[in-house]
């Protein structure tokens, strides 16, 4: 073992001859040349069989006895240990529950469901439709996606993890292939695919030893550096194999590769190992799969809507914002842009005025000894920038938590101030990696609508109540709906037991009171406290996490927080607050992003950048348009005046295209009137011929739209 541990150990991941493979170059479409078949997939089943064999003669010893397996309604099956399987037990509810199943949980253990019970059972039976059952079936899918990867590139296998729609594969394309992984490589892989799962190859599963580990994967430098990285000396794991191809996994796994019907690979990018730009450069292959090819044209369809409303495409065409290579990762808004960050912000801004909330300006940059003080150095300092300042280390603010308590440790705090809280849209910086970098939904500068709200112990369940108030509100100006989850005290954790107990009953009863109806998340909270996450699902059905909810009590601690309770016989008369983190959009950055695409560029009146187009019918009515126009803007809306030379229907179509929510349309009648004939963009019946209104009725018609924050732009 230790001659086996120093031989790999010289393997290197920082060899940057494989980088090459990582970008496009010259004839990257060119035809894939011939690989052959690789010699490693030979030498890695020669191992298996040898070792599979034993497993399966230690197996066939084990004792046979009869087991009771419960079900979650509180039905009993009985079977015999070592013999019976999941699928046994599915089989004998209903043929049409075993031929949806994708995966077991035994005794609260995800567990294949071919694999033999043990002992009495609490036995789940899950099939794609749950959240785990489609985690296990893209997973089962990847390793698919790796078996035709190795046969058509011969290439080595890096990681192929489920992903929140799909799955992917990080490869090392070898020198002798030539080029770049290319969209001409997609066809001939789900072809090696469609063949796999025709052929319907079993998932077995194999536990080793880290020693044979070594034995079996030292061909591939990334899978060793993984066993030595993951597997302690003296312990084992598992690998599986499903035809050709056996990997490096925990599973489980779907029964065979038949349980897969349909399969496309969607796309293809750079990245590196381990996400490590030191490491070498690799090729990542995306692929989805679905039980019913009737999902995958579904899914397929809504790609092609989602690609209609891509933020970066949308931001584009509507001159919202761009990236420039000047500035990686930092946005430039133009001037309609930035009318909608504005006015997001003012929106929270008015809120905050109502909710009894007091905004700060913190700096931007702090010592990094501010950083040690409050955890952050030792966990997130890879992702943060920072520089020499007078010989000493500074680095810019990737969050606002630690500057607020300098501000609320600047004097002393009576309770009688509590509570307090504090927001912030100050700018903050994270180093995120380039290949991370995906338009505004991730990004290295940005701003939140940060607050940390400084409260007693006692008050705690209020502040809960007032924080998932705002929140329901800003979500619902927006129409989306969302998801609450509670999420407990996990294994590794700072303080006392009965604190948390404490925390996480009032968040319970916070949540209760709230009615909106969540989930229990055991065990994900974060190390310094319980948590409410919230996710939000826009127009397409999507699913993402801006609002948080966290309660710290360590904070208050690392920076010696405290308050004055009013009394003279605990802690010398002094308190730690505790501080509740909350965001409701989040990044600013980002929630545009997610507006965008959920609006598809169609802004309601009250955020749109483009509310009023006026359009005159001839030169006569020029100094009428402008005059209309000043007296919109004047009432405080975005408005335009079209005095090109394009036809009146022309004029009025660019206006639509643009997404203007009113068209006004001037003419001698109008001028003669005081009024316009307005066309609403969300009002079909307005579109061929608009309602005749005066202006000043037609401003008051969109103040009562816009105090409103109507979705739809449509008059009274």
């Amino acid at each position: 073992m230790a001659e086996l541990a120093e031989q790999t150990a010289k393997l290197a991941l920082n060899d940057k001859a494989p980088a090459k493979a990582g970008k496009a170059k010259k004839g990257s479409g060119a035809p894939a040349p011939q690989i052959e078949r690789p010699e490693f997939i030979e030498h890695r089943n020669r191992i298996f069989e040898e070792l599979y064999q034993i497993q399966q003669d230690k197996v066939a010893k084990m004792p046979r006895e009869p087991i009771v397996v419960t079900l979650p309604d509180g039905s009993t099956r009985e079977g015999m240990s070592w013999e019976t399987t999941p699928m046994d037990i599915a089989n004998g509810i209903s043929k049409s529950l075993a031929k949806r199943l994708v995966i077991a949980k035994v005794n609260g253990v995800l567990w294949d469901t071919l694999r033999p019970l043990e002992g009495n059972t609490n036995l789940e039976l899950l099939d794609f439709e749950t959240e785990e059952g489609k985690t296990v079936y893209w997973h089962s899918s990847a390793h698919v996606l790796g078996e035709a990867c190795e046969l058509h590139f011969g290439c080595h296998l890096c990681n192929g993890p489920p992903v929140e729609n799909g799955f992917y594969y990080d490869i090392s394309v070898p020198e002798e292939f030539g080029r770049a992984v290319s969209q001409t490589d997609y066809a001939p892989l789900e072809q090696l695919a469609t063949k796999a799962i025709k052929e319907k190859q079993p998932f077995q599963r194999l536990e080793l030893t880290k020693e044979d580990l070594l034995r079996m994967f030292g061909y591939n430098k990334y899978k060793v550096h993984l066993i030595n990285d993951k597997v302690p000396d003296g312990t084992s794991t598992t690998v599986y194999r499903c035809g050709p191809l056996i990997d490096l996994c925990r599973g489980p796994h779907v029964p065979n590769t038949g349980n897969i019907t349909a399969f496309a690979v969607m796309k293809n990018s750079a990245s590196y190992f381990l996400g490590n730009p030191e490491n070498d450069s690799l090729q990542r292959i995306y692929g989805i799969s679905f039980p019913d090819k009737k999902m995958m044209a579904a899914h397929k369809l809504f790609l092609e809507e989602a690609a209609k409303r891509d933020h970066r495409k949308i931001g584009r065409e509507q001159e919202l914002f761009f990236f420039h290579e000047m500035s990686p990762g930092s946005a430039f808004f133009l001037p309609h842009g930035t009318r909608i960050y504005n006015t997001l912000m003012s929106f929270i801004r008015e809120q905050y005025w109502q909710r009894g909330f007091e905004e700060v300006v913190s700096p931007n940059m702090f010592n990094v000894n501010l950083w040690k003080q409050s955890g952050h150095w030792d966990n997130y300092k890879d992702d943060m920038f920072d520089l020499e300042v007078e010989k000493e280390k500074f680095a810019l603010k990737p969050m606002n938590c630690p500057g607020h308590c300098l501000m609320f440790g600047m004097r002393d705090r009576s309770y009688r101030e509590l509570p307090i809280r504090f927001a912030d849209f100050g700018v903050l910086h994270r180093n995120e990696a380039s290949g991370a970098l995906t338009g505004l939904t991730r990004v290295r500068r940005f701003q939140q609508d940060d607050a940390h709200i400084f409260c007693m112990q006692s008050q705690v369940k209020d502040e809960m109540r007032g924080a998932l108030d705002f929140m329901s509100m800003v979500y619902g100006t927006f129409g989306f709906t969302f998801a609450l989850k509670l999420s407990t005290r996990p294994e590794k954790f700072l303080g006392e037991i009965a604190v948390w107990d404490q925390a996480e009953q009032q968040l319970r009863e916070s949540l209760d009171e709230f009615g909106a109806g969540w989930e229990l998340n055991p065990g994900d909270g974060a190390f310094y406290g319980p948590k409410v996450d919230i996710t939000i699902r826009d127009a397409l059905g999507r699913e993402f996490q801006c609002a948080t909810i966290q309660l710290d009590f360590q904070l208050p601690e690392r920076f010696h927080l405290q308050f004055r309770t009013g009394t003279a016989d605990e802690m010398s008369g002094f308190q730690r607050p505790v501080i509740i983190h909350r965001a409701v959009l989040g990044s600013v950055e980002r929630m545009i992003a997610i507006l965008t695409e959920n609006f598809a560029g169609k802004w309601p009146l009250w955020l749109s950048p483009r509310q009023v187009m006026v359009v005159p019918v001839t030169g006569v009515v020029y100094e009428y348009a402008e005059k209309v126009k000043q007296q919109l803007h004047e009432a405080g809306y975005f408005v335009d005046v079209d005095v090109s030379a394009d036809t009146l229907n022309k004029k009025i179509r660019n206006a639509e295209i643009a997404q203007y929510n009113f068209i006004c349309v001037v003419g001698a009648q109008e001028m003669e009137e005081g009024s316009v004939n307005v066309r609403c963009r969300d009002d079909v019946g307005t579109k061929a011929k608009g309602q005749t209104v005066p202006v000043t009725a037609f401003v008051q018609q969109m103040d009562v739209l816009k105090n409103a924050k109507s979705l739809e732009s449509k008059l009274a």
